[in-house]
């Protein structure tokens, strides 16, 4: 924090107003089922992400990412998004939409600080949004409410990115919890908070810069006539968390989806199944049962692997490692590894025991070796979500 106020202060001569920390996050299972309203387990983590901001006099707004050295401009009344501004049309999509809800923003200073960079894929860039949309509302006195706020950051994805506005990615930055896991309905716009409680254990994210090949275009999946088949497929049970599962038998699985192709059936088959995973992991949260949990992840990434096609041999190397090793047996499994990020990541999360950790690392030692990626590893814990700092 006293470094993001330096470089600030450096920059524009001037102490910030307000400064915001806004958490990373990964998803554990789920990130793939936003278009048919499933559900999506996240987490947010201590890759805090900081916001200094400082009122002008004018309506120019300045930016300046500190570790990536750039600098970039705009003016409030004139907002354009351009391919050259890169992160910082992150930044002014919510400017946009604030102003186009009818609120009245004054220009801006802004420094941002994070060690890990957006390309990275763990989250930073929702947590820029979501970190100068409570920076501005309070510098400016913005009268808007939690709802408001999100509208804020929809109307900036939607209209001024023309990106989709991902609910689980924006919960997981806003209302996460220290210490605890985040679900979010899609159906509903709700989400629960989950403790995650299991003792002596570390999660480790993995990002193993694999270039990134689009192998399908994952948008085909959901076109209406898909997700009008995985309604029909939808079984309402009052015992189930959230109220429903989708159909388990084969039979009427395969009767329901004869009318699409092979490669389609298999994708819309691996939604269905990462919704039960969801439902089984967070039995395995609220019943603190680590074993069960590892279980399911390692399912969770078999079925992104084989089905949804999204993985890649330097990951299936990576996730692999950890169920091989000795200390992991196939009844009582002692750790689990999952790709992790919508689209064709590159990036694993690994909830092992602690005194595994090392094990790890030196296979991301061998891992190097083989196929000739740097991978960075961080170790990191469950955060809350955004919040306003006292300096």
């Amino acid at each position: 924090m006293k470094e993001v106020i330096e470089a600030h202060v450096q920059e524009y001569g001037k102490t910030p107003d307000v400064l915001v920390s806004a958490p990373g996050r990964f998803h554990l299972i789920g990130e793939h089922t936003w278009f048919c309203k499933d559900k999506t387990l996240s987490m947010a983590v201590d890759f805090p992400i900081y916001i200094a901001i400082s009122a002008r006099e004018d309506l120019s707004a300045r930016f300046y990412f500190v570790q990536m050295g750039e600098r970039k401009r705009s003016n409030l009344s004139s907002l354009k998004f351009r391919k050259e501004d890169r992160w910082a049309n992150a930044l002014k999509a919510i400017f946009y939409g604030f102003t186009s809800g009818g609120f009245s923003l004054c220009g801006v200073d802004v420094t941002v600080w994070s060690e890990i960079l957006p390309s990275a894929g763990f989250g930073i860039t929702t947590a820029m949004k979501v970190g100068i949309a409570v920076g501005l509302k309070k510098l400016c006195s913005v009268p808007c409410s939690d709802v408001q706020l999100l509208q804020v950051i929809e109307r900036g994805n939607k209209l001024f990115l023309g990106v989709g506005n991902y609910i689980a990615d924006i919960y997981a930055a806003m209302y996460a919890q220290p210490g605890s896991c985040i679900l979010t309905d899609h159906a509903t716009g709700e989400y629960d908070i989950l403790p995650f409680n299991f003792e002596d254990v570390s999660i480790l994210l993995t990002d193993a810069r694999v270039p990134r090949i689009t192998v399908w275009d994952e948008s085909t999946i959901a076109e209406p006539a898909n997700v009008l088949l995985l309604g029909e497929l939808k079984e309402r049970k009052s015992h189930v968390y959230g109220g429903w599962q989708y159909e388990e038998s084969d039979t009427e699985v395969n009767e329901v989806l004869s009318v699409v192709n092979e490669d389609m059936r298999r994708h819309m088959k691996c939604i269905m199944l990462e919704h039960k995973y969801v439902l089984e992991a967070v039995s395995a949260l609220q019943k603190n049962d680590f074993a069960r949990f590892c279980k399911t992840i390692s399912r969770s990434h078999d079925g992104l692997r084989d089905l949804y096609l999204i993985s890649c041999p330097e990951i299936d190397w990576l996730v692999k490692r950890v169920q091989d090793f000795d200390m992991t047996t196939v009844r009582n499994p002692n750790g689990c590894s999952r790709i992790t990020g919508k689209g064709f990541g590159r990036c694993t999360y690994t909830i092992l025991k602690t005194r595994d950790v090392p094990l790890y690392k030196e296979k991301l030692t061998e891992y190097e070796r083989i196929f000739g990626f740097h991978p960075s590893c961080y170790e990191v814990k469950p955060a809350g979500g955004v919040h306003l700092c006292e300096f």
